[in-house]
């Protein structure tokens, strides 16, 4: 689920996928595309790393057995949560619910839809619009820093903020990220 979540790649992808395809040094997978896709390299975490180093290594593929057996378990999990938590909207979520919301967080992230396409492996952009959903997003909701110092500019820009304003009379920058 986790490397579904991170890279937004079809289940049936990653069921094939082989620890050959794994670099864990670059933090890659190597995607072998279905339904006539292009194949792709989808950059994923340490955290998920260190999950897939966890899983045994008895043959050349990373999740061996059954696909359709794998389904059929989660949707009987699915249905337990959804019924314990009283919210039968978990009971619609399935593999191919998080190749839609990664879709749609890598554009609200990034509001670049040609990466998208082709982090997705789509030959058209019509089918990457299908997933990138209009999501209402707070656009208030920032975490904000101040910046004395060239270095410190530096680094809030290599963790993802953004500048937002000039120098005040105490020397300091305003950048913001969003939540």
């Amino acid at each position: 689920l986790r490397l579904l979540k991170e890279t937004g790649m079809r289940s049936g992808e990653a069921w094939q996928l082989e620890w050959t395809d794994c670099n864990f040094e670059q933090r890659t997978v190597s995607v072998t595309p279905e339904k006539g896709s292009n194949p792709r390299a989808l950059r994923i975490s340490n955290e998920l790393i260190a999950m897939l180093k966890g899983l045994p290594k008895t043959t050349n593929k990373v999740f061996p057995g059954s696909l359709r057996h794998f389904r059929r378990s989660f949707r009987r999990q699915r249905k337990k949560m959804a019924k314990k938590l009283q919210n039968q909207r978990i009971d619609a979520i399935t593999f191919h619910t998080l190749r839609h919301w990664k879709a749609t967080m890598e554009y609200h992230r990034t509001k670049d839809i040609l990466h998208v396409k082709q982090m997705l492996g789509h030959r058209s952009i019509n089918s990457t619009l299908l997933y990138t959903q209009l999501v209402s997003f707070k656009e208030n909701d920032y975490h904000v820093k101040v910046a004395k110092h060239v270095d410190e500019a530096c680094e809030l820009v290599k963790a993802g903020f953004q500048y937002v304003t000039g120098e005040y009379c105490d020397g300091g920058k305003i950048f913001r990220k969003p939540k």
